[in-house]
Parts: C-alpha cells; sequence; structure tokens
C-alpha cells in the first residue's frame, strides 16, 4: 500500500508537469499564430490603403475603361495560387520560404483589396473593420477558452462554405441583389463560426507542438494564414452586408 501511495503520488506530479507544459507550449505556439496573422493583416491594410487611395497606383491594375489590366489580373489571382503552394508545399518548402510566401500573400491581398476604396466610401471601411476586429476577437476568444468540441460544427461550416462558393458563382450570373444580401449574411455567419472553430484547433495543435523549431514555424505560418482568410472574409461578407456604396 504504501508503494502504491508514492506511486500514485508520482503520476499526479508527472501529470501536472505535463499539464504546465502543454500549457506553455499552446501559449508559445498561439502567440506566434497570432504575431503572424497581425503582421499579414498590417501589411495587407498598408497595401489596400496605399493603392486604393492613390489614383496613379490604381491605374497599374487597370485599363481606361475601369476593367482589370494583365497586372491586375495577377494580383487578383495569385494569391489563390500562393495558398495553394503554402498547403500542398508545407512539407518541402523550409520555414523561411514558407514565411516569404506568406508575406508576398499579404502583399497581393493588400493589392486586391484596394478596389473596396473605389466601391464603398471610406468610413464604412473603417467602421467595418471595426466591427470585424470585434467579433473576431470574440470568437477566437471563445474558440481559446471553450471546452465543448467545435469539430462537428467546423465540418458543418465548411460544408456550408462550399455551398455558399456554389451560390456565389451562381449569383454571378444571376446578378440578384436580394441573393447577393442573403449570401453575404450567410458569409458574415460562416466565417464567424469558422473563427471559433480554427481558434480551437489550433490551441489542439498547439498543445503538442513546440513553436521553435522548423515544423511548429511552419505550423503556426498555417494557422496564421487560416486565421488570416476568416478574418479577411468576415471582413468583406459583413462589409457586403453594412456597407454604404459610394
Amino acid at each position: 500500500m504504501e508503494n502504491d501511495k508514492y506511486t500514485v503520488g508520482w503520476h499526479t506530479q508527472d501529470a501536472t508537469a505535463n499539464l504546465a507544459d502543454s500549457g506553455t507550449l499552446v501559449k508559445s505556439f498561439v502567440s506566434n499564430v497570432m504575431t503572424y496573422m497581425a503582421s499579414a493583416l498590417a501589411i495587407s491594410g498598408v497595401m489596400a490603403y496605399w493603392f486604393g487611395t492613390n489614383e496613379s497606383l490604381m491605374e497599374m491594375l487597370r485599363n481606361l475603361d475601369g476593367s482589370l489590366n494583365m497586372i491586375g489580373w495577377i494580383v487578383m489571382l495569385a494569391p489563390f495560387g500562393l495558398v495553394l503552394l503554402m498547403g500542398f508545399g508545407f512539407k518541402k518548402l523550409s520555414s523561411t520560404a514558407m514565411l516569404t510566401v506568406f508575406v508576398i500573400y499579404a502583399v497581393l491581398m493588400g493589392m486586391s483589396l484596394s478596389f473596396i476604396f473605389l466601391a464603398y466610401t471610406s468610413a464604412t471601411i473603417y467602421t467595418t473593420f471595426f466591427i470585424t476586429a470585434g467579433t473576431f476577437g470574440l470568437m477566437a476568444f471563445l474558440g481559446y477558452t471553450t471546452s465543448t468540441d467545435l469539430t462537428k460544427m467546423g465540418s458543418i461550416l465548411y460544408m456550408a462554405l462550399i455551398g455558399l462558393i456554389l451560390a456565389m458563382v451562381v449569383n454571378w450570373f444571376m446578378n440578384s441583389a436580394v441573393m447577393d444580401y442573403v449570401i453575404s449574411g450567410i458569409g458574415v455567419l460562416i466565417f464567424t463560426g469558422l473563427t471559433a472553430y480554427d481558434m480551437q484547433k489550433i490551441k489542439h495543435i498547439g498543445m503538442v507542438t513546440d513553436s521553435k523549431t522548423e515544423e511548429g514555424t511552419k505550423l503556426a505560418l498555417m494557422g496564421a494564414l487560416n486565421l488570416y482568410l476568416d478574418f479577411v472574409n468576415l471582413f468583406l461578407f459583413l462589409l457586403r452586408f453594412l456597407g454604404n456604396r459610394n
């Protein structure tokens, strides 16, 4: 019995130490993820404002009739290719290479987002940004702190996202203002939920990942990319839902 008592005591201390180590790993990993994401958002924000408020820079992306020129199409389409590069090249790319791709992605996304300054008033853009930041922060906090498993919710939201994309393609041909309004509202709900889901997933990855390692850095960059996409898409759908057009 005496040996059993010591054995139980040792396991209790070991479990406590493991929990402490796990907590330290999580905080370090999540901190890195949020730093990468915030830096990418700052880069995109600066580029969007710089291009969106400078007519000479906007002319680099548009023809005289307002349509996109070749550079404009590259700026609009290249970010999608860079996301695929980071995802499929995860094992082959070094952390430095992935960080470089992420920075280029943030720059190009900022340039493509500059077109919102032509469609919406500046006041609407700034107001929507702060609403997005508040919503994103709240949902990220809930995702980080909740003890509820959000895996099922995440699966449902990703299926809903596929349906939303298909609806957007259909409405591109129909050009229905009512359908666009409905799509925007659903998009807000989807990316609000995905923010909490992705944050919980990042937390779980952080429990078993050392952010100081090569793989840990790459995982942190992928987590930052996911949260960046959640934020930007939430912002754009809110802008379409609430924004005052020029």
